[in-house]
């Protein structure tokens, strides 16, 4: 049966996903960039490590990553026990394109004097290419324990490793890659929009680039966003990164008001990243239903990207999952 076969709709197609994860011994994890419906009937909900972590830590036989295809190969990285499925393998990540495997080698190559912090969003080709992968909750704690002298490659996000070297005072070699989501924040609108909320702060995302990042109140990853959310003691907050995060910032505080950051012509449609986008009720029940499209690593290069996460996890494993890069002084 293919895609354009009938389907279930509506609640039977929820209740034969309901079926499937029960049957295939199956969780589900939604990233915050998902659809609502999505979020709504996963296990978990969160940043990628931190899903692929408590994805490992289940007796589940089956993992469904609705996410991008670097999140569900991390989490075959962590269980290459569990049988791992995307439900739509065409869901990228413009940082990951932004990195090609052959041409971060040969710059690596070219610099032999430093090491590579590695951002997650990146192919598990990269990741074994690398030294330390960081996240952006681990970032801060990771970078803090190398020495000053020590010079260093960041890639792919040029945007948070600027970020870093300006809170750092480093001067990181930084590959030139952006989130298409993130790069599009207009700082002309996010102002207009701050005319119309004169009290709301603004929580921004490291991947902004810097003409976002410099109004912010505070900068940290989506969990991150999350956790300030809940603690602020502003009635609204501006909210400058993927605007699907708003959703479970609705269902945890209801009683506030959150406000996605403005693209270029002053709506937040351009911010929808369309990768994420792919995933579907429809796509997660074939995936469950076929196990396919799966995720496959082999053994030598599973083993060498894991060598890059076990360093991370060792230099920062209480910073994981937290999301906090600090509030801007």
């Amino acid at each position: 049966m293919s895609i354009q076969t009938k389907l279930p709709t509506g609640a039977d197609l929820r209740a034969e996903i309901e079926r499937l994860r029960k049957e295939r011994n199956a969780v589900i994890l939604a990233h915050y960039y998902q659809r609502p419906e999505l979020q709504d009937l996963a296990d978990f909900v969160g940043d990628s490590l931190e899903l692929s972590r408590k994805a490992a830590d289940t007796d589940a036989d089956v993992i469904a990553f609705c996410g991008v295809k670097f999140m569900a190969d991390t989490a075959k990285i962590l269980s290459p026990d569990k049988i791992v499925v995307l439900p739509d393998m065409e869901a990228g990540c413009s940082l990951e394109d932004s990195c090609p495997p052959e041409k971060f080698k040969a710059f690596r190559e070219a610099h032999p004097d430093h090491i590579a912090l590695t951002y997650i969003n990146c192919s598990t080709e990269v990741k074994a290419l690398s030294d330390v992968i960081v996240t952006s909750s681990s970032a801060e704690t990771i970078i803090s324990q190398i020495p000053k002298e020590q010079k260093i490659i960041f890639g792919p996000d040029r945007h948070l490793g600027g970020y870093l070297n300006r809170k750092f005072g480093r001067d990181m070699l930084l590959w030139p890659g952006v989130c298409i989501v993130h790069e599009a924040f207009s700082e002309r609108e996010l102002l207009k929009l701050k005319e119309q909320y004169p009290d709301a702060p603004i929580a921004a995302h490291p991947e902004c680039p810097p003409h976002i990042i410099d109004h912010a109140d505070y900068v940290g990853s989506t969990s991150g966003i999350l956790g300030y959310a809940k603690t602020m003691t502003a009635d609204t907050l501006i909210v400058a990164t993927e605007p699907h995060i708003i959703h479970q910032m609705e269902k945890a505080i209801p009683d506030k008001t959150f406000v996605g950051a403005p693209g270029a012509d002053g709506n937040c449609n351009c911010n929808i990243c369309p990768y994420m986008a792919l995933n579907t009720m429809e796509k997660l029940y074939i995936a469950l239903r076929d196990l396919q499209p799966r995720i496959e690593i082999e053994e030598g290069l599973r083993l060498a990207a894991k060598k890059s996460l076990d360093r991370m996890l060792g230099m920062a494993s209480g910073t994981i999952g937290l999301g906090d890069l600090g509030r801007i002084d």
